[in-house]
């Protein structure tokens, strides 16, 4: 049996993972990325809908309006479900949740993730020319369509509320969505473009790369279980089929996971998940999707990946293990036939994932206060994708004692108590 050593264990392999590892490594540490799977990228990075979301500077927030909130409380939301037999695991999350949407305390997160944000695409950009895969960068940004007066309305209320902070976005009208995607059919109220974000074609493929580009500069991959990590006369050890890991320094890195190892070590973190889902089909006939598309009143997204046309879901409420239950994907195929030329389906059966979220809708990013050498890195919610590297660069900076360039005060464990 082999013993590894290095001077950081990073556990999970997704795109925080591989944005922590990478950064690490560019500032002089020797790492080893683990990862229960042989590839990098093959949980909740793999099935997102592929949008760098560098226009997104508001969290998902839990709605305000009676009116929505009964809708959710029925089950009737397109764009959210939840399992009932799993409400009592979920519920005391769901109201730290709620509390946390208030405007005041919304705000506040959306002004500590805002420098995240904003440096998430410029990672991403550097990453991607350092790893010679521009074709998984795609700069058309992403369309949200709107059904109803109403709801285009609050839109683009939105819209004008987000310029004020940077974010570039266009109101189309029906002639304007025909002329970019002339293949989508529907009676729009109007739509609104984000041009900044990029498009993944290929986000399992995109974390691959970059952790093909860990590996190129002398980074370890290495299987292992997180779950066994221990302290250890040198810092933390990990044990794997072919052995062990050992280093003085470790980062928690395994999104909904994460509570494998942060529970039994003592730490109470409200850790819940998001669940979604995906399938792919193909196009019919010479149909072509240019940008993702997101149904917003039917509440599920359309994006032209390199395997076909991604059919994502919203949001599930259920225990993260508990059994598939792709409602909302059988609700949403009807829906997106008559939206665009869809053929056959190309997967055996849905993708189902599960975002980590904390209640607060802001990461974990930070030292753990009671064990030497333990960091945090995880709860990005919908943002993994588009924040995995930005994420990684703090902390990188943080552990290296560089000067970080956003504040990670509001990221700290320690805000639950």
């Amino acid at each position: 049996m082999t013993e590894l050593r290095a001077d950081v264990l990073v556990l999970g392999a997704g795109m925080v993972g591989v944005g922590a590892a990478l950064h690490l490594q560019q500032r002089g540490r020797d790492v080893i990325l683990i990862d229960r799977h042989e590839l990098a990228g093959e949980e909740t990075s793999f099935g997102n809908a592929g949008i760098i979301e560098c226009a997104s500077v508001f969290p998902y927030m839990f709605p305000r309006d009676f009116g929505q909130i009964l809708q959710y409380a029925m089950n009737r939301a397109p764009q959210v479900r939840y399992r009932l037999s799993d409400l009592p695991d979920f519920l005391p999350w769901l109201v730290r949740y709620y509390l946390a949407s208030s405007p005041e305390r919304a705000l506040h997160s959306a002004k500590a993730e805002l420098p995240l944000i904003r440096h998430s695409l410029i990672e991403h950009q550097a990453l991607v020319a350092e790893a010679e895969v521009p074709e998984l960068l795609q700069r058309t940004g992403w369309i949200k369509l709107f059904r109803s007066d109403a709801t285009l309305a609050t839109a683009v209320r939105d819209l004008e509320r987000a310029k004020t902070y940077g974010v570039e976005g266009d109101v189309l009208d029906a002639n304007a969505i025909a002329a970019r995607e002339p293949n989508l059919t529907g009676d729009f109220a109007g739509a609104i473009h984000l041009p900044a974000p990029a498009f993944v074609p290929d986000p399992g493929g995109l974390a691959k790369a970059y952790a093909a580009l860990f590996k190129r500069k002398g980074g370890r991959f290495w299987v292992g279980d997180a779950r066994t990590l221990e302290q250890d006369p040198g810092g933390w050890r990990v044990s794997g089929p072919e052995g062990a890991a050992i280093a003085r320094e470790v980062v928690v890195a395994l999104g909904p996971w994460s509570d494998q190892v942060f529970g039994p070590l003592g730490y109470a973190i409200p850790l819940g998940v998001k669940r979604g889902y995906h399938l792919h089909l193909a196009p019919r006939g010479n149909a072509m999707l240019h940008h993702p598309v997101l149904d917003s009143d039917l509440g599920y997204l359309l994006a032209p990946m390199n395997r076909g046309i991604r059919l994502t879901t919203g949001v599930e409420f259920a225990r993260r293990d508990a059994p598939p239950t792709p409602v909302q994907l059988e609700r949403a195929l009807p829906r997106a036939h008559a939206l665009f030329p869809l053929g056959e389906t190309l997967d055996a059966k849905p993708w189902m994932g599960a975002r980590p979220c904390l209640p607060d809708m802001l990461p974990v990013i930070g030292k753990a206060p009671r064990h030497a050498g333990l960091w945090f890195d995880f709860g990005h919610q919908h943002h993994g994708l588009t924040l995995g590297p930005a994420t990684g660069r703090l902390l990188a900076e943080m552990m290296t004692g560089e000067t970080p360039f956003a504040d990670p005060a509001p990221f700290a464990v320690e805000r639950f108590g």
